[in-house]
């Protein structure tokens, strides 16, 4: 009595041209209790990315940030691997903007992983001096999002 698993190759190679074109190790995908995972090999493996069923906006052209900038003390960095969003919501002003006075605490920036939204907060106070993303980009763990001043 086992369920059986169609496997549809096609989705199977679009999501490994998926990996390809965003640099990431592995992605999961899970519809109706069933579940792939894709990954490339020799890549170290990183938390599952799950591909919601709906398409997200449109990455914008992303911000630049010397490479330098990532051992800045108001290095702001991605708590995880996921999609970075800077507004609540499709359509809304981001959350922050280059040169925003911000409050430790304050929501910078969402990162979604796993159809959970997760808030980046400031890890302290001061002028936000350059936003290295852009929204819809994914994110690697450890990846520079911003820098206070």
């Amino acid at each position: 009595m086992s369920d059986s698993f169609d496997i549809d190759a096609e989705f199977i190679r679009k999501l490994a041209d998926l990996l390809s074109e965003t640099g990431l190790g592995e992605i999961e995908y899970e519809d109706g209790g069933k579940r792939i995972r894709v990954a490339r090999p020799g890549v170290a493996a990183a938390p599952a990315i799950a591909i919601p069923a709906a398409a997200a906006e449109a990455p914008s052209a992303p911000a630049t940030a010397p490479a330098t900038d990532a051992a800045h003390p108001g290095a702001v960095s991605a708590p995880m691997v996921g999609t970075i969003y800077l507004a609540q919501t499709p359509g809304d002003p981001p959350l922050v903007k280059t040169g925003d006075t911000v409050s430790e605490g304050q929501t910078l920036m969402l990162i979604e992983a796993m159809k959970t939204f997760n808030e980046v907060k400031a890890p302290r106070g001061g002028k936000v001096s350059s936003i290295a993303v852009s929204n819809g980009q994914p994110v690697e763990y450890g990846e520079l999002l911003a820098i206070i001043e």
